[in-house]
């Protein structure tokens, strides 16, 4: 997870604005239009929402993320999603307040720009995502880190509202990990709650990201899916790719790996048990640096597996915790699928506050 110097300085407290892209907010040209979009940029699927003032979901839509292409194509299926979530609600796109994007890669908040978006086809140099999105849409565009985003969610309306200080932890195509500390997003200089990349075996499994014995190796979608492929090449029997033929997908989304589990399936049972024990030393290893209060657990797996597996993930957690006698309250995150859109579309209001903070002082 990287961010921009913009979302560092905000982090620290010193009121740099998200940068906005596009026409100004409705509320800046004197109309009172509360109404805000926010976009969950997946690597499996696009989440999209409308939420009022209140944080409450007028309209949601979700479309697959696109598997080919490049960062163009999943732009246009962005709009798309996001129309059709404006559809639901009675709205037009372009009277929306603005828009917010939680997003996978290397987030340039200030200059509205992608990188390095490895889960998405074709991306890794620099794309206008903000500007070209909100050229798509009508309305101004902020983007945010997918799973701070998701995490401040859950810290300001979800799970984490009882707590000063959070770890998510988001459990998805990849691992992606959020730290809120002494009430505050921690974002360290830029790449802080890469929770997926703890190593938590030596020269172990190898990782998408290149490196081995990743968390994320053992217990992210992808290379779940890629360990999976590698077994029933050798021979072993599964019912997980019978059963993504028959719902006409090209990957083990989660509804996938969770209707195995249902029927018992050997293979998919052995590498949920490989994915949870890596979870359980990673997640704990993150708490005995931190010391947080809590861990929300999320993403499409932790939502899917829901509260079972997050007290399976408790327990893994146990053996390797220091402080084991006052250990962190873990729970599921309770915003679902939405906690994503959610928190993105939160992005509107910081960018808005920050500016308005800005134009204060300036006027001071």
């Amino acid at each position: 997870m990287r961010c921009s110097a913009a979302e560092r300085s905000w982090a620290a407290g010193r009121a740099k604005p998200h940068a906005i892209f596009g026409s100004p907010p409705a509320a800046a040209r004197g109309l009172t239009v509360p109404n805000r979009g926010g976009i969950d940029l997946g690597g499996t699927k696009i989440q999209a929402a409308i939420v009022d003032e209140r944080h409450r979901v007028l309209g949601q839509a979700r479309r697959p993320t696109p598997t080919s292409g490049g960062p163009p194509d999943v732009k246009d299926a962005m709009a798309a999603a996001l129309a059709e979530a404006a559809a639901a609600a009675g709205v037009e796109t372009a009277s929306l307040a603005g828009i917010g994007v939680g997003s996978p890669g290397e987030v340039d908040a200030r200059t509205g720009a992608v990188a390095q978006a490895r889960n998405l086809p074709g991306w890794e140099d620099p794309y206008p995502l903000a500007a070209e999105l909100s050229a798509a849409t009508g309305a101004p565009v902020a983007l945010g880190n997918d799973v701070q985003v998701a995490t401040d969610a859950e810290f300001t309306l979800g799970a984490g509202k009882p707590y000063r200080s959070l770890l998510g932890v988001f459990w998805g195509t990849g691992v992606g990990g959020g730290i809120v500390l002494d009430g505050k997003p921690w974002l360290g200089r830029g790449a802080a709650g890469e929770i997926g990349h703890m190593v938590v075996k030596r020269k172990g499994a190898r990782c998408p990201c290149g490196r081995r014995g990743c968390m994320e190796a053992y217990a992210g979608r992808a290379a779940m899916e890629a360990k999976a492929r590698r077994e029933v090449a050798k021979g072993a029997k599964t019912k997980l790719f019978e059963i993504m033929e028959k719902r006409g997908r090209t990957r083990l989304t989660s509804g996938i790996w969770a209707r195995a589990i249902a029927h018992e399936d050997d293979l998919a049972l052995k590498l949920i048990d490989r994915a949870i024990a890596a979870l359980g030393a990673g997640v704990a290893s993150a708490c005995n640096l931190l010391d947080p209060e809590a861990v929300v657990i999320g993403g499409g797996l932790g939502v899917r597996f829901g509260q079972p597996y997050v007290e399976r993930i408790e327990a893994a957690m146990g053996p390797h915790l220091f402080a084991s006698e006052h250990p962190p309250a873990v729970h599921l995150a309770s915003l679902g699928d939405l906690g994503g859109a959610i928190g993105a579309a939160l992005l509107v209001r910081k960018s808005a506050r920050a500016r308005s903070g800005d134009g204060a002082q300036a006027a001071g």
